[in-house]
């Protein structure tokens, strides 16, 4: 069964477990947002920490 679109969440990473794969959105209520840097000034340093692979 395929869960439900968060609108307030696009995405278009289809290899997360968390991706609706009929729309480009999250099906997470919410996600965490992080860094791998010390000091971040690029969107390139941010992270989306609730990814998960698809097995």
């Amino acid at each position: 069964m395929e869960q439900q679109a968060n609108r307030s969440i696009g995405c278009t990473v289809k290899q997360c477990v968390h991706h609706c794969q009929s729309q480009n959105y999250c099906t997470l209520s919410q996600i965490n947002v992080g860094t791998h840097e010390t000091n971040p000034t690029k969107v390139e340093c941010t992270d989306c920490n609730s990814f998960a692979p698809k097995m």
